[in-house]
């Protein structure tokens, strides 16, 4: 592994992109036009032809076979390097590895490799206007028509559909069925007839999520993935991968984990350092990141988590998100009244980045299951609390 890492550290050295001349978005929720959007596949594409995307995936599929662990070893050297983020999040991170388990023979092969070479990307089309964190409580609804599916329904949140080519979505196949019971599980052309996608604009003022409106939109019979009314577990498993609750991503996944030492940076160029209230906060947020880091070493023992399989996992993504967002804010704290400029205003402090960092923190909050669902299900499969009602 040392070998490798040392030839990912000379490979970035000589091919990091630096900066494009233009406002890149802090990760793949928030990419709103093309230039963000061709910049960031050309940089997955460069790492995926020099072997750094798909390391541990199988070859056969467009994956480079590699040992187990060698894609953490290339993540982290990424995000040592703050080299920019992989652009097909959903489908590096959780389409992917759902087909890889659950996809057949033909699947894998049509499907894997342009994922990895971001020539074809990825949404989730799990969430619903109404439905709330309650996923099984969908109404997109899939009917069979002789060899194919017609679809019908109301997906938002829709991370990169406006350039999607492919979603992973949930629709209703049996309304007779109990609740979990009638949901399948599809991998859906996106640009077809019947496929529209509305942008939607954040309070930041940037885009990157979107509705998309399914009428009359036929998909063919072997886009479902798995059983038909086998979608629930399969979604289950895609949570699981979304959450961190599960290895598998080919990249993309190994940043953060340097914020503090950012905050740190900013205090000492405001001359806010030597405040000891100033320390105190940083001193309680190195070691929250410290314990992340411990916590994640942890994970990948399989002896420690064996009794409780999620546990660790889901409140490292619980702890990880809201040490976001709280580092953010301390950070507006530290710069006074100018956290309250926005880009490109003269003097705004790293040209609003903390701001931007705040506002954006709260998708992740929410996205893979908010903190509040989140501590429900530690709370009950992990220390055994009586369940919610």
């Amino acid at each position: 592994m040392e070998t490798l890492r040392a030839d990912v550290r000379a490979w970035i050295a000589e091919n990091h992109p630096g900066e494009p001349g233009f406002k890149l978005p802090q990760s793949a929720l928030e990419v709103a036009d093309d230039r963000q959007f061709d910049w960031l596949r050309d940089w997955q594409r460069k790492l995926y032809d020099a072997g750094y995307v798909g390391a541990e995936w199988p070859r056969e599929y467009g994956g480079r076979g590699r040992e187990r662990g060698a894609q953490r070893v290339i993540d982290q050297e990424l995000a040592r390097a703050r080299a920019p983020f992989l652009l097909n999040l959903v489908g590096l991170s959780w389409a992917g590895p759902v087909i890889l388990r659950y996809g057949t023979e033909a699947q894998k092969r049509r499907l894997i490799a342009p994922l990895l070479r971001a020539d074809e990307i990825w949404c989730q089309g799990f969430s619903e206007p109404g439905a709330g964190s309650d996923l099984a409580s969908l109404r997109a609804k899939a009917v069979r028509a002789g060899d194919a599916f017609q679809i019908d329904g109301h997906k938002v949140w829709t991370t990169l559909g406006r350039y999607a080519d492919w979603c992973i979505l949930l629709a209703r196949t049996d309304p007779d069925a109990v609740k979990h019971a009638g949901i399948s599980y599809f991998l859906a052309p996106m640009k077809i007839p019947g496929v529209e996608v509305l942008p939607l604009v954040k309070m930041t003022g940037e885009g990157g999520f979107n509705q998309v409106i399914w009428t009359d939109a036929r998909i063919p019979a072997d886009a479902l993935l798995g059983r038909e009314g086998q979608g629930w577990e399969i979604a289950t498993a895609t949570l699981q991968f979304e959450r961190g609750a599960a290895e598998g991503s080919a990249g993309g996944s190994g940043g953060g984990g340097e914020q503090v030492g950012r905050v740190a940076a900013l205090a000492r160029a405001l001359a806010r350092d030597a405040d000891p209230v100033v320390r105190d906060r940083l001193a309680d947020f190195w070691i929250r990141e410290t314990a992340l880091r411990a916590n994640a070493q942890r994970a990948r023992v399989a002896g420690l988590l064996s009794d409780r399989p999620e546990a660790l996992p889901l409140m490292q993504k619980l702890t990880a998100s809201e040490l976001t967002q709280a580092l953010a804010d301390f950070a507006c704290e530290l710069e006074g009244d100018a956290a309250g400029l926005w880009i490109d205003d003269p003097g705004a402090i790293e040209n609003a980045d903390w701001q931007r960092s705040y506002m954006n923190s709260f998708a992740m909050t929410i996205a893979g299951g908010t903190s509040e669902i989140l501590r429900n299900i530690l709370g009950e499969r992990a220390l055994g609390l009586p369940k919610t009602r």
